[in-house]
């Protein structure tokens, strides 16, 4: 028990984790399961394990740093052991606007990388990077359309005042 104990507050220091990220590493350093159900579930009893404000800060994080969409954070939670009604709850956090605000923010950014290619080109490159990230393909080709066509106003604009 003692040694379960030290095993979780170690994992823990440095990052925090879902249970089953605990629950995992207790049984590959084959501690026996009563033990380490006990451990686990005294550690959720004080707080120092907690899967929904986890998944939060995932979300939070994940969105804000990497742009990730709403399916791709999910699946990162999935694979994280968060039980999915915890994941619901926290991706329901952003809402599709938002969403959609971030993925015309990543678009803007590689916006500039893409010109000289051809416009079919550079619609498959920016919204295939959008599709990694977990965006719907119907918002990332309307977002990249637009991203497109805004530029291709501007480029036309001052080629007209250049005259």
């Amino acid at each position: 028990m003692e040694q379960a104990r030290a095993i979780c507050l170690r994992l823990l220091t440095g990052t925090p984790r879902t249970r089953k990220q605990l629950a995992d590493a207790l049984r590959k350093r084959e501690i026996p399961d009563d033990a380490a159900e006990e451990v686990l579930s005294r550690f959720e009893e004080v707080g120092l394990i907690n899967d929904s404000a986890f998944a939060d800060a995932w979300v939070e994080s994940r969105h804000h740093g990497r742009g990730l969409a709403r399916r791709a954070l999910a699946q990162e939670l999935r694979t994280k052991g968060v039980d999915s009604t915890l994941i619901d709850a926290a991706v329901g956090q952003l809402d599709s606007e938002q969403e959609e605000a971030t993925a015309r923010e990543l678009v803007a950014r590689k916006l500039r990388s893409t010109r000289g290619l051809d416009r079919d080109k550079r619609l498959r490159r920016l919204a295939g990077m959008l599709a990694r990230k977990g965006y719907p393909e119907g918002m990332a080709l309307r977002v990249v359309r637009q991203a497109l066509e805004e530029e291709g106003e501007d480029t036309e604009f001052l080629g007209d005042e250049g005259v």
